[in-house]
């Protein structure tokens, strides 16, 4: 087996441990799926990136469950279906799969650490769904506003690096343009917070008409980083923000 090609397999195997909920940790996918198709190891950058594990992550949303079942139990289709899946996109995947695609980005974050210093409540995951339920307290009704909120930080397991656009790259397609710009943007606010924001980026973001949000979910991050807070779990967030959408009309 060329390295290629062993290279589609372990992302589509990564992503059916990940889709079955076998394993919620890119890395770990990747580890597992590597030893079920060779017992020699492979080099760091022959391995497959996040990226073209979430390729097939889409695919499999994008199926029929006739055909996810199939993708999930017959190892025989996993060849024909890593080669259509590589450059699958988040384009044409219906609104309702919308849902998903929040669980299958949100459940890494258990598993991201954060600087005690500035994070003393721990991982992601627990510090955004702390962020979530403040924000449900300010603006109950806004669900733009909530998913910005409960979603701002899925970047972080992703690239550490730059997690914004990370993030808003994965939920390209997925968010309406003000979810993306509050996202976008938290990073500043918190600068302007913190009294490190320069003028002319403030003056650019008050001329926005979701400043006021803005800085309301700034504030939401900043409050969000408490120890012992009771919180819900990722279902149950999804839920509540599918139970706004439905009444809402969505």
């Amino acid at each position: 087996m060329t390295i290629e090609r062993l290279r589609r397999r372990v992302a589509f195997e990564a992503a059916r441990l990940i889709y079955a909920r076998e394993e919620t940790q890119y890395g770990r996918a990747k580890l597992r799926a590597v030893r079920r198709f060779t017992a020699g190891e492979i080099k760091p950058e022959d391995m497959p990136c996040n990226r073209e594990i979430r390729g097939h992550l889409r695919a499999f949303d994008r199926a029929a469950p006739d055909e996810q079942r199939r993708l999930m139990s017959d190892p025989a289709a996993m060849g024909e279906s890593a080669e259509s899946a590589e450059a699958a996109t988040w384009c044409g995947v219906a609104p309702s799969d919308r849902f998903r695609v929040y669980e299958l980005l949100l459940l890494p974050l258990e598993h991201v650490a954060q600087p005690i210093d500035v994070h003393p409540e721990g991982d992601v995951l627990y510090h955004s769904l702390q962020v979530f339920e403040l924000a449900r307290e300010m603006r109950p009704y806004d669900e733009e506003f909530l998913l910005a909120a409960l979603l701002h930080d899925v970047g972080k397991a992703i690239d550490r690096r730059d997690h914004v656009e990370a993030g808003l790259a994965a939920l390209e397609g997925f968010i309406s343009p003000r979810t993306a710009w509050l996202i976008e943007h938290h990073v500043e606010a918190l600068a302007l917070r913190e009294g490190t924001l320069g003028v002319r980026v403030r003056r650019r973001l008050e001329t926005s008409e979701d400043f006021e949000e803005l800085l309301l979910l700034c504030d939401c991050d900043r409050r969000g980083r408490m120890t012992g807070v009771a919180v819900p779990d990722v279902q149950e967030a999804i839920d509540q923000i599918r139970q706004l959408s439905d009444e809402c009309g969505d």
